[in-house]
């Protein structure tokens, strides 16, 4: 087996390591390989290889990790993940604390007690049932039923 065979099987091997693991930092050392087995193609010495091998892993962390990594966040951060703030939505709840007309006030919903203001800034008494519409933060914002 030849020298530049040998960092091709590398290479692989690196591949294969990297399909297993996360973040795209074992393939940058394949890149390397490869740029080293070019050098050993071409008859240079173990140093150049080496030296090869370095840089083309620079370059490799430098230039391709970053694009490779915005790819996969791409696919990874979805933006309609849905989540359980968003299954509340919708749903009916009880006025604990009077809505004030423009200002805020309490609801429960499922056991739990919630700061919520309404969407047109109408007051609601205590025990009335309004629905939620939305939520910023951990504000609902709700409608009078």
């Amino acid at each position: 087996m030849t020298t530049w065979q040998i960092w091709l099987l590398v290479a692989a091997v690196f591949v294969i390591i990297e399909i297993f693991t996360s973040g795209f930092a074992v393939a940058c050392f394949s890149v390397g390989c490869v740029f080293s087995a070019i050098l050993a193609a071409c008859d240079l010495s173990v140093t150049w290889q080496v030296v090869a091998f370095a840089i083309g892993t620079f370059l490799a962390f430098i230039f391709i990790r970053p694009f490779v990594m915005k790819i996969i966040d791409k696919k990874t951060n979805d933006n309609n993940i849905k989540t359980n703030m968003d299954n509340i939505i919708g749903k009916t709840a009880v006025v604990t604390e009077r809505i004030e007309e423009g200002g805020y006030g309490r609801v429960k919903i499922d056991g739990d007690d919630w700061k919520a203001r309404t969407d047109d800034g109408t007051m609601v008494d205590v025990g009335e049932r309004v629905q939620i519409l939305s939520y910023e933060s951990i504000v609902l914002t709700v409608k009078k039923l």
